[in-house]
């Protein structure tokens, strides 16, 4: 069973910098891709960032050269390192894994972005 744990949300001035984590457990080592997705208040669900078992990584335009994922060598660990944060980055942020197959998700961990 796979299992996904958030942790690192938090409440964050404008400019100011958060590093989410992502706990991995059941996934299938060196297989499938890790990612980042946030839904804001009255807004859809929408990609973030992703990495790939390859280390290959794509970011949404709207985070591209302030957001950085990583993983751990071991692929269980994921980490979302949030720099220059802005009020519109304000939103619930899921950790997810797929494998060519379903999406499993995390609870999600809040991060609120103050002007």
């Amino acid at each position: 069973q796979v299992r996904l744990v958030e942790s690192g949300g938090g409440l964050v001035q404008a400019g100011g910098s958060l590093r989410l984590s992502c706990a991995a457990s059941g996934t299938i080592f060196g297989s499938g891709t890790m990612g980042w997705y946030r839904q804001g208040p009255g807004k859809q669900r929408e990609l973030v960032a992703t990495i790939s078992s390859g280390g290959t990584t794509n970011y949404a335009d709207s985070v591209k050269g302030r957001f950085t994922i990583s993983r751990d060598n071991a692929w269980n660990t994921v980490y979302l390192q949030m720099n220059s944060l802005k009020p519109e980055d304000t939103a619930v942020y899921y950790c997810n894994y797929n494998n060519f197959g379903p999406n499993y998700w995390g609870q999600g961990t809040q991060v609120t972005v103050s002007s």
